[in-house]
């Protein structure tokens, strides 16, 4: 039952955070007023890293920048290995 939440969870974040990436390179492209980079980290620590890397790499934003490039995968594999903690148990 708590597995169902969790994914439904997991997928609504991700689809939050792959908006809300796609938003600041709108707003990087308008010069406007842009998502702080503690936010986007936000977004992904809270379960939004795998939506928020594919859309990184899919419209090339934040992809030249080293702390991204390096920092969302980092917390992708922390993330699954607390998930297979999780479920594995141990």
């Amino acid at each position: 039952m708590y597995m169902k939440w969790f994914w439904i969870y997991l997928i609504i974040v991700n689809i939050i955070a792959a908006g809300v990436c796609a938003y600041d390179k709108m707003q990087a492209k308008k010069h406007g007023w842009r998502v702080p980079e503690k936010h986007l980290f936000l977004w992904s620590i809270i379960g939004g890293s795998v939506g928020m890397y594919a859309t990184m790499q899919l419209i090339r934003h934040k992809t030249k920048h080293l702390r991204f490039m390096i920092g969302i995968p980092l917390i992708i594999v922390v993330q699954i290995v607390l998930i297979l903690k999780f479920v594995i148990g141990g």
